[in-house]
């Protein structure tokens, strides 16, 4: 096992005997090793002016795209790397790492965008969208947040989209979206022209001259660079063939490409950010001294014992990402296996990518406190670079879907079953509806069924005149 270098010398972080390297193919390594070299040589300086600036990493991005990794997922054919769940992890997690926690999202929100429509793949997608992404200067990303409904962001409420003689016109409202004002393209999802309920939604491609953003608003703690900020599609006119699967595909959009993509890349980027810290913290520790006692910082046992258990536990959680990406891997053949609409593989592993998201989280957000206390003072001072890991971190556990979420939902799925989490909201909890009915005197009870009732029969005027 060769060294890891930083530029011309070897790595004052962990070396490659840290990492999992029986994981990944020789050629994942190159372009590991490549990317670490990107990192040292612009894309680390780079992320403290994002930071500083709340500038939109587009610089970090385009270097990345000359080397081919906007298009790592993109299937050899249309000019791509042709790369696997598992490269997309290491990809993800390096950035974070080495270079920058605001390109890493940016990034992590571009592949989502470009795996959404490789699902769906038409001829006319892939000329469009997907073809371009081999000049390494096209970025996309995903918008499927609403602002009426938070984390539960799979209810685009603030949405729909209305058929038109030879096109769509689409309304999306949404209260985060990574790379608002700044990507080329956005794939959002909305409610469905006839929708029936939040199992009916369709997903759509918007260029980004017809959305509606406000960058200079974006001011944040962490991930100061990637501008997620609100963003608009008002009532924007697309043709037919911006239209991604058929209508009333986006529920199985979401399971199949958005969440899996979207919780593997994202707790990749939380494990490097872990990582990133301790890197960070043995840095400082082994080369500080006290003079008065003659031992380094990392002399001491508690200092040894910080570092020990949030290496062994970021390891815990980064191959545990990994083994979801294998899973996924294995029942899409590498990422190359075509499925129809209907037909599924990586959403059998949903439950399990909402797991990894959780641990990586709430594990990062442990670590980089961990860390700052290893090192003291001097990782309070900006010029070590660990307060900005420790900001970045702290986006983990409040992205959506939040921890509180995530956790409730395995909790609600192991205790109850699956179907008790109604995730399209098409379930009533009918315990909830007779314990609330038992406390309604007859005159109560009277007035509700005469309100049932007249619901119920505009509800069956609704549908008459729909079939009709």
């Amino acid at each position: 096992m060769g060294d890891k270098m930083w530029g011309s010398e070897p790595f004052w972080g962990m070396g490659y005997e840290w990492d999992p390297e029986w994981v990944y193919t020789e050629r994942q390594k190159e372009l590991r090793a490549k990317l670490i070299d990107l990192c040292e040589k612009e894309l680390r300086a780079n992320s403290k002016r994002f930071d500083d600036e709340l500038m939109f990493p587009r610089q970090n991005l385009e270097i990345l795209g000359e080397h081919g990794f906007l298009a790592l997922t993109v299937p050899e054919e249309y000019g791509g790397l042709g790369e696997s769940h598992v490269a997309y992890s290491m990809v993800c997690e390096t950035i974070a790492r080495y270079g920058c926690a605001s390109t890493a999202m940016c990034y992590v929100m571009h592949i989502g965008a470009v795996n959404a429509i490789l699902l769906r793949a038409t001829p006319a997608l892939v000329d469009r969208y997907i073809r371009p992404l081999a000049a390494g200067k096209t970025i996309g990303t995903l918008s499927y947040s609403d602002p009426e409904t938070g984390s539960h962001f799979w209810y685009p409420v603030s949405s729909g989209a209305d058929r038109t003689e030879n096109a769509y016109k689409v309304r999306k409202k949404a209260s985060w979206t990574t790379s608002a004002g700044f990507a080329d393209f956005y794939v959002v999802q909305t409610t469905s022209p006839e929708f029936s309920g939040y199992d009916d939604l369709s997903v759509f491609v918007i260029d980004g001259e017809h959305v509606q953003a406000q960058p200079s608003l974006w001011d944040a703690l962490g991930l100061r660079g990637n501008q997620s900020g609100p963003l608009e599609v008002p009532g924007v006119e697309v043709p037919t063939t911006q239209l991604v699967g058929p209508e009333g595909d986006g529920a199985a959009s979401n399971d199949e490409s958005v969440d899996p993509w979207f919780l593997v890349g994202s707790s990749s980027v939380w494990n490097g950010l872990a990582l990133g810290a301790i890197d960070i913290a043995k840095r400082h520790t082994t080369k500080k001294k006290h003079v008065d006692v003659g031992l380094r910082v990392a002399d001491y046992p508690t200092i040894q014992d910080y570092v020990g258990e949030a290496l062994m536990d970021t390891n815990a959680c980064r191959l545990f990402v990994l083994s979801v990406a294998q899973a996924m891997d294995g029942v899409t053949d590498d990422n190359t296996k075509v499925l129809a609409p209907g037909e599924f593989a990586r959403a059998d592993f949903l439950h399990w990518a909402w797991q990894i998201k959780f641990e990586a989280a709430k594990n990062v957000a442990h670590v980089v406190d961990k860390m700052l206390h290893a090192c003291g003072g001097s990782g309070y001072k900006r010029d070590m670079e660990l307060e900005r890991y420790l900001r970045d971190a702290k986006a983990g556990w409040v992205m959506g879907p939040t921890n509180e979420v995530l956790r409730q939902f395995v909790g609600k799925a192991v205790l109850l079953g699956f179907d008790s989490l109604d995730y399209w909201n098409q379930a009533y909890n009918r315990r909830a509806v007779e314990n609330e009915v038992k406390k309604l005197d007859a005159k109560g009870k009277r007035e509700l069924a005469e309100q049932l009732v007249s619901q119920a029969s505009a509800d069956e005027l609704k549908e008459s005149a729909g079939k009709g």
